[in-house]
C-alpha cells in the first residue's frame, strides 16, 4: 500500500540504534530516505568505538548519543525527547527490507494502529538466519507471550516498528538492553493497544558486520524478562498457580497422616502435618498476594486510561 508522502512523511521519526555499525548505517541511512523521504531519521548512538556516528551524519542523519549502554537506555531517550505522530524504530545492521515501511506508516497515521511489528518469522527469517538457537528462542517467546496473553504475534523480538505517540508517551521503559522488544509486545498486549503484524524480508549481516547478541546470555535475560512480565502483568494467574501446587503438595503430604488417624486415633507424624499444615497456609498467602497485586494491576490500567483519554 501507498500513501501520500508528501502528506506524511514529515510526521514520521525514524529512530535508529547504534552500537558500532559504521559497516552498515549508511546503507540503512540511504535506504529509508528512499522509502520515506521526507521522515526524519535520528541515529543515536550508544558508545561505539568506531566511525558510526561520522557516517550517519555524512549520509544525512540526526546523530545523538547517549552514554547509557543498551538498546533500552536508547530508546527510553529517544522516546521521550522525540515528538511526532508516527514513530518507527530499525536497527541499524541492514538485516531488516525497509520496502515495507510506507505500508507500516500508514497503518499508524491512518489505519489506528498503535504498533506494527515487522514480521520476519513469516518471511525469510528461518531460512536466512544461520543461528538456530535464535529461531528457537523466538519461537519460544511466540509461544510463552501468545499463551500468557491469549494473542498471535508472530513475532516477538523484531526490531523493526512503528508506534504511534500514544503508545510512545505512555510506554514505561524498564528495560536496559535487548529485552525491551518483548516488553514492548507484552505491554501493548496488556493494555489492549492496537498490534499488527507486517511480514518484511530479512538478510544476515553483511561480511564484517557482528551481532551485538549473545544466543546464551541475552536469550537468558529475554526469558527472565518474560518471567518478570508474567508476574507484574498476571499476578493472580502466576500466584494461583503456585498457590494450587503448594496446596496440593500439602494436601497429599496431609493424606497419610488423616488415614493413619481415623485408624488408630494417633497422630505420631507431627513433622509431617506441621510441614504439610504450613505449606497450605503458604498457598492461602500466595494466592491473598495474587489477588492483592492483580487489583493493583488492574487500578494502575485503568489509570493509563484516564491519562491517554485526558490527552
Amino acid at each position: 500500500m501507498s500513501i501520500d508522502r508528501s502528506e506524511h512523511d514529515a510526521r514520521v521519526a525514524v529512530l535508529i540504534p547504534c552500537y558500532n555499525e559504521a559497516i552498515t548505517i549508511a546503507q540503512v541511512v540511504t535506504d529509508v530516505r528512499r522509502e520515506l523521504p521526507g521522515a526524519s531519521i535520528v541515529v543515536c548512538d550508544n558508545n561505539s568505538t568506531d566511525d558510526t556516528a561520522r557516517i550517519a551524519r555524512d549520509a544525512g542523519a540526526t546523530v545523538l548519543t547517549e552514554p547509557r549502554q543498551g538498546k533500552g537506555n536508547v530508546l527510553r531517550s529517544l522516546f521521550r525527547n522525540i515528538d511526532a505522530d508516527c514513530y518507527v524504530i530499525i536497527d541499524g545492521d541492514n538485516t531488516y527490507h525497509v520496502d515495507q515501511l510506507p505500508h507500516m506508516v500508514d497503518l499508524v497515521l491512518n489505519g489506528g494502529v498503535d504498533m506494527v511489528i515487522g514480521d520476519r518469522v513469516s518471511s525469510s527469517y528461518r531460512q536466512v538466519n544461520r543461528r538456530r538457537f535464535h529461531n528457537f528462542g523466538n519461537l519460544l517467546m511466540r509461544f510463552l507471550i501468545n499463551k500468557l496473553f491469549n494473542s498471535s504475534v508472530p513475532d516477538i523480538l523484531s526490531g523493526l516498528r512503528a508506534f504511534s505517540p500514544e503508545f510512545v508517551k505512555n510506554f514505561p521503559i524498564l528495560s536496559r538492553g535487548f529485552e525491551i522488544e518483548t516488553e514492548m509486545t507484552v505491554y501493548a498486549l496488556d493494555n489492549n493497544f492496537v498490534v499488527r503484524s507486517v511480514p518484511v524480508g530479512y538478510n544476515n549481516r553483511p561480511a564484517g558486520s557482528m551481532s551485538k547478541l549473545n544466543t546464551f546470555s541475552d536469550g537468558y535475560k529475554v526469558i527472565m524478562k518474560v518471567f518478570s512480565l508474567f508476574v507484574h502483568f498476571k499476578p493472580l494467574l502466576f500466584f494461583s498457580i503456585l498457590a494450587g501446587i503448594l496446596f496440593l503438595a500439602g494436601t497429599i503430604g496431609m493424606i497419610p497422616v488423616f488415614v493413619e488417624y481415623f485408624s488408630t486415633g494417633l497422630v505420631p507424624r507431627f513433622p509431617t502435618l506441621i510441614v504439610c499444615g504450613f505449606t497450605i497456609l503458604l498457598s492461602l498467602l500466595f494466592l491473598v498476594s495474587g489477588l492483592i497485586l492483580e487489583i493493583a494491576n488492574t487500578r494502575h490500567k485503568q489509570l493509563v486510561e484516564i491519562l491517554m483519554n485526558k490527552k
